[in-house]
């Protein structure tokens, strides 16, 4: 999941004229010092979309006093460190820079975004401290130009995941033999999501239109789609511009099936949309109770519900995670310094999570399985587990 379309060149250049944060990559990144072991949180906490970064922000406070409350990791107690991005690509940038340089943390959790995690790569990999984004599903940011960027990590899988399964649900599961798509052309994020299921729908794409993020009125798109001869409607977006379309669509009473990615769990989905209006919406998911992937699910939720008094979404269980596969990469090393972390995660083989069994593979993006939610009237009624 990732947000804003971003001058990567423009930042990498920047940064790489600036001092570099943190030990360096020639000095192997950042060590522990002292009684605890500093790892940071760089996540959108405010802006607009805050509602992802402090859901993930909850799943690892959550794991950290978990660790901590079982003797910590190496005989240390975990120390997070939490800075908001404010949902800004240049403001993730700073706040990388700060928790390598200042804070000397010597792993980073975060940002929530793929766009603000991009921008973040080149003072990360000057520091030579890793990063595991929780969403941030854009195939890019653990590849750039077929070079694997060496401290970059991610709990979640990837866009061109996420449309192949998309798209071999709407013909497999949905019968559908012409779909509409409607995406956000100022997103890598929907842009990709788009290729990705184009490239394998085997059916005709009956009408594709765009959006801008940060739009309100779909009327005019509705209005051009409405009488069109189509199965389903595909929105690759993020849940503020989605919920107005659902929104908008079941008013002017089109109630055809409606597919998007990751982008859309959260619950601000339902109350932007109106829950009566949420039926025969399917997206793809990184966990789910009723489809669970390990047996890790069971004492997550409860332990969530305890602490927070409510049902744990995605994004909560993915923060969740991606705390955990540090600890699991630590022990694995017997270290806690950056650079044997980043080994630890690059190797990192079998780990047992919340969203799934999942293995790194070379370009550090973790092997494991998808769920595909159905919502009727709001609520989660089916959950369908998919394999890589």
């Amino acid at each position: 999941m990732k947000k804003f379309s971003f001058l990567f060149a423009s930042l990498f250049l920047l940064a790489a004229c600036g001092p570099a944060a943190g030990g360096g990559a020639s000095g192997g990144g950042n060590k522990v010092d002292g009684d605890t072991i500093k790892i940071g949180m760089n996540m959108e906490l405010s802006g607009d979309v805050s509602a992802y970064g402090n859901a993930e922000k909850e799943g690892i406070t959550l794991a950290v006093e978990e660790i901590n409350e079982a003797g910590g990791v190496l005989g240390k107690k975990l120390e997070l460190i939490e800075k908001d991005n404010k949902s800004e690509n240049g403001e993730a940038t700073s706040v990388a820079a700060n928790l390598t340089a200042k804070d000397k943390v010597v792993a980073v959790v975060g940002p929530a975004t793929s766009g603000a995690t991009k921008a973040t790569i080149p003072n990360m990999t000057k520091a030579a401290v890793p990063v595991i984004t929780p969403s941030g599903t854009d195939d890019s940011i653990t590849v750039v130009n077929d070079k694997v960027q060496e401290y970059i990590f991610r709990a979640c899988f990837q866009d061109t995941f996420q449309g192949v399964i998309l798209a071999n649900f709407a013909q497999d599961n949905l019968k559908a033999k012409n779909v509409v798509i409607i995406g956000d052309n100022s997103s890598d994020y929907a842009i990709g999501l788009t290729k990705s299921f184009k490239d394998t729908f085997k059916g005709k794409i009956a009408k594709e239109e765009t959006f801008t993020a940060g739009d309100k009125d779909f009327q005019a798109i509705l209005t051009k789609i409405k009488d069109l001869d189509y199965d389903a409607i595909y929105i690759p977006g993020y849940y503020a511009e989605a919920g107005l379309i659902i929104k908008q669509a079941r008013e002017m009473g089109i109630n055809k099936p409606i597919l998007g990615a990751d982008g859309f769990g959260d619950e601000k989905l339902v109350e932007i949309a109106g829950a009566k209006n949420v039926s025969e919406v399917y997206y793809t998911g990184h966990f789910s109770e009723k489809a669970p992937a390990t047996d890790k699910v069971t004492p997550f939720v409860e332990a969530f519900k305890k602490k927070y008094d409510k049902q744990p979404s995605a994004f909560n269980a993915l923060g969740y995670d991606s705390v955990y596969m540090l600890k699991q990469a630590m022990e694995d090393k017997d270290s806690a310094d950056s650079k044997d972390i980043t080994e630890g995660l690059a190797s990192l083989k079998d780990f047992v999570g919340v969203t799934g069994k999942m293995t790194m593979d070379k370009d550090h993006n973790p092997e494991k399985s998808a769920v595909v939610l159905g919502l009727t009237e709001g609520k989660e009624t089916s959950a369908d587990a998919v394999n890589p």
